[in-house]
């Protein structure tokens, strides 16, 4: 298995083109030591992305209900997971990618639907993913192109798993005003204001509690924030405007949990096809890109 090593003074990063251009591990540098703040993955699990340190959502985000997506008065049956009945997160993060370009801080990876078969989406679409380290920051930048002679709904995003420190709680800010009402994960409904449960407007510990929730209506550039006390670290996440929701996934009992930058929130195509505007979906023409960027910095906390 493949691996892309990506090193400077801050960040140790490694990246798996064959395994949907997923990400392996990302460490922090704190005194002599390498630390592991995102999920470590196995190295016998490198092939396996339900293990994977964070994957790209692409070219959706989260869940479609039963599988049924419909754009423009037309219905398509996507595969589903036979857990929950739904098409999830996309079609790219089991798939290879091809490597274009690799330095010591900068790895440029694409992908095109036309080389693969069965793809679970009835769009052609290429991509492009590229990782890099600048400076204090790990960077992921995203395209989604339409590839097809005709419109095309999009949509992507990054699903990170972040560790919990079992020695202290991190804590966590997400900038937004809004939340969706989910109902067994999926949006059915325009945002609600913001519930005590999820305002983490201000830095809080997760709690005990599950969360598997969507936040929306972001506060202009604000970015979320990570902090490790036992660590004395912390990550700025600086996303696009594009990402319009954040997921926060903290399941119980879990040495991690998830802070997920998404451009659609959960059965957003949907959403979009019920005129709610709020979903996240856009569309794409013919010969059309999206573009988003994500970045993570790393800043020393006080103690």
């Amino acid at each position: 298995m493949t691996i892309a090593v990506l090193e400077n003074e801050f960040w140790q990063v490694g990246i798996l083109p064959e395994t949907g251009a997923s990400t392996a591990y990302g460490r922090v540098r704190v005194g002599d030591a390498w630390v592991d703040v995102m999920r470590p993955t196995a190295v016998k699990d490198y092939a396996n992305v339900t293990h994977a340190a964070s994957f790209i959502m692409l070219p959706w985000c989260n869940r479609i209900r039963g599988g049924v997506l419909r754009f423009k008065e037309r219905e398509y049956r996507l595969q589903v997971e036979p857990d929950d009945g739904a098409a999830r997160h996309g079609d790219v993060r089991r798939r290879a990618w091809k490597v274009e370009t690799q330095s010591q801080q900068h790895v440029y990876l694409t992908f095109n639907s036309a080389d693969h078969e069965n793809v679970n989406f009835p769009f052609k679409f290429s991509a492009r993913a590229e990782y890099a380290l600048e400076g204090r920051d790990f960077v992921w930048r995203l395209t989604l192109k339409n590839e097809d002679s005709e419109p095309m709904p999009g949509g992507f995003g990054y699903h990170p798993y972040f560790v919990r420190p079992p020695e202290q709680s991190p804590e966590v800010l997400i900038p937004c005003e809004s939340q969706f009402d989910l109902v067994e994960n999926f949006a059915a409904s325009p945002p609600i204001a913001l519930t005590n449960r999820l305002d983490f407007r201000q830095p809080r510990p997760l709690g005990e509690d599950e969360i598997n929730d969507v936040l929306t209506g972001r506060v202009a550039d604000a970015p979320a924030f990570i902090h490790f006390p036992a660590w004395k670290v912390g990550l700025l996440m600086k996303a696009d405007p594009i990402y319009r929701h954040i997921l926060l996934y903290a399941p119980k009992g879990k040495p991690f949990f998830a802070v997920e930058p998404m451009t659609n929130v959960n059965d957003g195509f949907n959403l979009l096809a019920r005129g709610i505007g709020e979903s996240g979906v856009f569309t794409l023409n013919a010969g059309e890109s999206a573009v988003g960027e994500v970045r993570l910095e790393v800043v020393a906390t006080n103690p």
